[in-house]
C-alpha cells in the first residue's frame, strides 16, 4: 500500500514540475498570465493522462 501511494504522490510531483516549466516558459515566451495558466493545465494534464494510460497498459500486461 506504502509504494502506490508513493507512486501517486511521485506522479502528482512530477506533473507539477512539469506545469510549473510550461508555464514558465509560456511566460518567457511573451504570452499572458491566463495563456501560460492554459497551457501549465495543459501540460499538467497530460502528464497525469499519460501516467493514467501507462498504469493501465502495465496492469494489463501483468494480468
Amino acid at each position: 500500500m506504502a509504494i502506490v501511494l508513493l507512486s501517486i504522490v511521485l506522479v502528482t510531483v512530477v506533473a507539477l514540475l512539469a506545469a510549473a516549466g510550461a508555464g514558465k516558459l509560456a511566460r518567457m515566451d511573451g504570452a499572458t498570465y491566463p495563456a501560460a495558466l492554459t497551457r501549465a493545465a495543459t501540460a499538467f494534464a497530460a502528464v497525469l493522462t499519460l501516467a493514467a494510460t501507462a498504469t493501465a497498459a502495465l496492469a494489463t500486461l501483468r494480468t
